[in-house]
C-alpha cells in the first residue's frame, strides 16, 4: 500500500536529515498566521516563534550528533530513523525514548514537541492493528505504510492535546461552532473524517 504522495502532505524536502533543513522546510509555505493581531511575514524567523522552532531542530541535530542517542534502527524503513518516529518494541527502546529525552531538555530547557506525536504514533500502531483485528478492516497497513514514509522523510508528526474550548460554560455538543471541538464530521466506505481544533 503506498501512502498519499500530495507534496500539500509532505512538503518540498525528499528527506530532512539536519537542523538546518528542518528549518528550510518551514520557510516560504505563504502561511497565514497571525501573532498578537499581526500578520507574521515568515514564521519560522518571527523572534517570538524562533525558540520553539530552534527546539524542534535541536531534535534533528542530536540524531547527527549522537547516533546512538538520537537515531535507532527501524525494521519498516529498513534504515536508520530518528527516535521520534520509532514504535518501540522493548525496554531498551523506551530507555532510549527517556534518555533521548532527558538530553534534549537539558540542551533547549523548554519543550521540544515531539513527545506528543511519538505516543501517537506508538498508540496508533496497537490500535489499529486491534481495529483490523476486531473488525476485519485494513487501518493497520494504512498506517504501517504511512509510518514508513514519514520515517523515510524524516518528518515531524506532531499532537495535540486540548481542545479549543469556545464557550466553556457550554457542552461541546452546545457550542454555536461545532468545529470548536474535535468531532466526527463524516463517515464513508474509506473510513471516518475528523474536524475541528486541537491545540
Amino acid at each position: 500500500m503506498q501512502p498519499n504522495s500530495d507534496p500539500a502532505l509532505w512538503g518540498h524536502f525528499d528527506s530532512i536529515t539536519t537542523a538546518e533543513e528542518y528549518v528550510d522546510s518551514l520557510r516560504g509555505r505563504r502561511l497565514r498566521v497571525y501573532l498578537m493581531g499581526e500578520l507574521v511575514d515568515e514564521p519560522a524567523d518571527h523572534p517570538m516563534i524562533r525558540p520553539s522552532v530552534n527546539a524542534m531542530a535541536a531534535t534533528y541535530a542530536i540524531a547527527g550528533e549522537d547516533e546512538d542517542l538520537g537515531t535507532v534502527a527501524s525494521p519498516l524503513a529498513e534504515t536508520r530513523i530518528n527516535r521520534f518516529l520509532h514504535i518501540a518494541q522493548s525496554a531498551d527502546d523506551l530507555v532510549g525514548k527517556a534518555r533521548l529525552q532527558h538530553a534534549l531538555g537539558q540542551k533547549t530547557g523548554t519543550c521540544f514537541q515531539r513527545c506528543v506525536g511519538l505516543d501517537a504514533l506508538n498508540t496508533l500502531h496497537s490500535v489499529t492493528y486491534e481495529i483490523d483485528a476486531a473488525h476485519g478492516t485494513a487501518y493497520h497497513q494504512r498506517f504501517l505504510a504511512f509510518l514508513k514514509e514519514v520515517q523515510k522523510r524524516n518528518q515531524v508528526i506532531g499532537g495535540a492535546m486540548t481542545d479549543a474550548k469556545g464557550d466553556r460554560s457550554k457542552a461541546p455538543h452546545e457550542q454555536i461552532d461545532p468545529d470548536v471541538y474535535v468531532h466526527v464530521s463524516r463517515r464513508d466506505a474509506d473510513g471516518i473524517y475528523i474536524t475541528g481544533a486541537k491545540l
